[in-house]
């Protein structure tokens, strides 16, 4: 069975609706695990040959910042875990990097560790997919990137 990884936290009504939507949407072939934090620790536990879809890193690093982690630390302990697992593991990031600067020093700190955490993901990644508009743009297969 699948693991679910979800780290979304219900911290207002909108959030709650929205975990709510992704439940009704998701069958029962998913094992479901909560973790907003040590998503490293749940991802060793699950063993090898599991099958992981991690539900999303973004959200994981919004919980770390409030949380007043050490966001650095916590990429490199990631990346680590990454590579050593024997998982089959999926991870959903969102590129906030597109778009204009925001003008808030919190939202510019935001943006900055969520480009660096999704290159250090890329860069021990197998496959990197980039999806726009429901379509897929490979950057990397098997192991190697498809534009350098």
């Amino acid at each position: 069975m699948p693991l679910y990884l979800a780290t979304a936290q219900p911290n207002d009504l909108e959030m709650t609706q929205r975990i709510a939507e992704h439940q009704a949407r998701r069958n029962q072939n998913w094992l479901l695990v909560e973790e907003p934090l040590n998503i490293v620790g749940t991802i060793q536990a699950a063993g090898a040959g599991r099958t992981i879809l991690v539900e999303c890193l973004t959200l994981w690093l919004a919980n770390l910042m409030h949380a007043e982690r050490n966001i650095p630390d916590s990429i490199s302990e990631l990346v680590a875990g990454l590579d050593q697992t024997r998982a089959n593991v999926v991870l959903v990031a969102n590129e906030v990097g597109l778009s204009i600067v925001p003008d808030h020093p919190l939202s510019r700190k935001f943006r900055d560790h969520a480009g660096n955490l999704n290159l250090h993901v890329a860069a021990v990644a197998h496959d990197v997919v980039f999806v726009a508009a429901g379509l897929p743009l490979f950057l990397k297969r098997a192991g190697k990137a498809l534009y350098e």
